[in-house]
């Protein structure tokens, strides 16, 4: 379960040059949607983002998106980068010239991703999570001193993606982030990060289950804290998890809603006949990770010569353009807007305007349930792999400690609701618990033991 005991502007002038010194550990939760940093204050111990101010307002996450743009200056081949919502806030002011990638994580255990091509140069997923880490940086306002030598990053319990590599993320992670001056650098599984920041507040023994709900992954831990006169001491127990969380759940609306609009399902003519168009660029396209990189990939030049030999070209057109005007953040925000109003409301309106001035459509929250209860069920198989694992039924879970956005989709709540009861079940802090508790871990003396082996 776990293992025993370049293209950057110069950084500011720091505005908080004490920063870090006293902490013995950086936290950094990477998430496929938003990001953070925590430390922990040496005198009182207690854990805290950090804050960074963005358009004169303190935010303690960030979108885990990158922005590369060509500026004279900028460095190497003349290509400038941002992150979060610098990034963003680049992509609307200057969409046409912007290379704008967003769900950077779900690549970090994919064998088969080799590096997106960027102005003509291919970054590997490693330099992309440097160059990342290195724009956070900035922003953060270490002072060149001030950076922790161990740094804690999260990892899901299961990867997303088909044939993910756990040993490679770690290894693509190390070579990335080595290069910061880290002595040394620990993998920690999320639900377990999320679970010691949780049981900071425990007045008595319980056991614990941790939900951790991020953008590409579903991940759980169960864990058993003794309170006594030392201190809170915590037994892992069971990890599980799941490729399978809020992305799969865009990726169902935009399948259901969107695609048919785009031509999904339709035929060209060839060979004298009439033959299906290629399943896989649909695909890409409802998937935030593969649209990113959709425009330079060979499924897409394929879907481009297809297009004159379509029975609806204009539905093939409207794919097209959304793709070569990089409309994936804009359509990322419409559908995430649109999930979130359905978890208090029983219906929305779904309206994109790239979809055309006559495109309106209406989503059921009933529908909406239906479209993902194969990953609710393949969500709920985990939970039970998990339990089982720990060899005990959920009558002997004490609390349960859910956090991730996807935390509060009403149909994912209820799983736990209808196996725990509503009494048992907290949330709280849904994006920062994570990194807090990977800060909280690494300020102890037997940090590594709660690391896993890669």
């Amino acid at each position: 379960m776990h293992a025993a005991p370049r293209l950057r502007p110069p950084p500011p002038k720091s505005h908080t040059p004490q920063i870090g010194l006293m902490s013995r550990a950086l936290g950094f939760d990477f998430g496929t949607t938003n990001s953070v940093l925590a430390l922990c204050d040496g005198p009182s111990g207690a854990a805290s983002p950090l804050a960074f101010t963005f358009e004169a307002q303190k935010i303690d996450t960030l979108r885990s998106a990158l922005a590369f743009w060509k500026a004279a200056g900028a460095g190497a081949r003349n290509i400038a980068s941002e992150i979060g919502p610098w990034a963003v806030a680049r992509y609307i002011e200057h969409p046409d010239d912007t290379r704008f990638m967003q769900s950077l994580k779900t690549f970090a255990a994919s064998p088969l991703f080799v590096g997106a091509y960027v102005y003509g140069k291919r970054l590997r997923f490693e330099d992309l999570l440097e160059e990342f880490f290195e724009q956070l940086r900035r922003h953060s306002a270490f002072a060149p001193d001030a950076m922790p030598k161990r740094l804690v990053i999260g990892r899901p319990v299961a990867y997303a993606g088909a044939t993910p590599e756990p040993a490679l993320a770690a290894r693509r992670y190390r070579e990335a982030l080595e290069k910061f001056g880290f002595s040394e650098i620990l993998f920690v599984y999320e639900p377990v990060a999320a679970a010691f920041f949780f049981a900071r507040n425990l007045k008595k023994s319980a056991t614990v289950l941790i939900a951790d709900f991020g953008g590409g992954t579903t991940d759980f831990s169960i864990l058993r804290f003794t309170v006594d006169k030392t201190g809170v001491h915590a037994q892992p127990l069971a990890h599980g998890g799941v490729g399978i969380a809020g992305d799969n759940f865009d990726f169902q609306i935009i399948d259901k809603v969107v695609l048919p609009r785009l031509g999904k399902g339709g035929k060209y003519q060839g060979w004298g006949k009439q033959l299906d168009l290629p399943a896989g660029v649909f695909s890409s396209f409802a998937r935030w990770n593969l649209l990113s990189v959709l425009k330079s990939s060979d499924e897409f030049r394929d879907l481009k010569k297809l297009r004159k030999d379509c029975l609806e070209p204009e539905k093939i057109e409207r794919m097209i353009e959304l793709v070569e005007e990089d409309q994936g953040y804009p359509l990322y925000k419409a559908v995430s807007e649109a999930k979130a109003r359905l978890s208090h409301q029983d219906e929305t309106d779904f309206v994109f305007d790239p979809l055309g001035a006559d495109f309106r459509a209406r989503i059921r929250r009933d529908d909406f349930e239906g479209w993902i209860a194969g990953d609710l069920a393949r969500i709920e198989a985990s939970l039970v792999a998990t339990l089982d694992q720990a060899k005990f039924g959920g009558e002997t879970i004490d609390r349960v400690f859910l956090t991730g956005g996807t935390s509060f989709v009403p149909a994912v709540r209820e799983i736990f609701e209808r196996r725990f009861g509503a009494a048992r079940i907290e949330s709280g802090d849904e994006l920062l618990s994570i990194a807090s508790g990977l800060a909280l871990i690494g300020e102890r003396d037997d940090a590594s033991a709660w690391a896993t082996a890669d």
